[in-house]
């Protein structure tokens, strides 16, 4: 079972980027899917979940209104479209699966499933 985040690059602020995270191994159309970053020298964040249907969302404030998370089960991806960066934005961003769709205070926990993360670099 492996779960593999790819997208990430150099930007430059008030760019967009976009992320995909594919599945194998096993379909996970009922997991809950998220998405994680970590900056350098700082504790893990949560950034956006989505329910096993794609009807349900979440994000975390720091990204809310400029992050999208959608997901497509038939391909068993899900995707994280990233507008107006900020150079906080930079970090490695993981995806993950849950089984269950948690927000507020239980966003970061409950995921069985990580990727191995992709760089996202935004430049000043």
């Amino acid at each position: 079972v492996q779960l593999q985040a790819s997208g990430g690059g150099l930007v430059q602020a008030g760019g967009s980027l976009r992320l995909s995270c594919a599945a194998s191994g096993r379909t996970f159309s009922m997991y809950a899917r998220g998405w994680f970053r970590q900056a350098p020298g700082k504790e893990r964040e949560f950034v956006a979940v989505i329910n096993r249907s794609g009807g349900s969302t979440y994000y975390g404030d720091s990204v809310k209104g400029r992050f999208t998370i959608s997901r497509d089960n038939a391909k068993n991806t899900v995707d994280l479209q990233m507008n107006s960066l900020k150079p906080e934005d930079t970090a490695v961003y993981y995806c993950a699966a849950s089984p269950l769709f948690k927000t507020g205070k239980e966003t970061m926990t409950g995921y069985d499933y990580w990727g191995q993360g992709t760089l996202v670099t935004v430049s000043s």
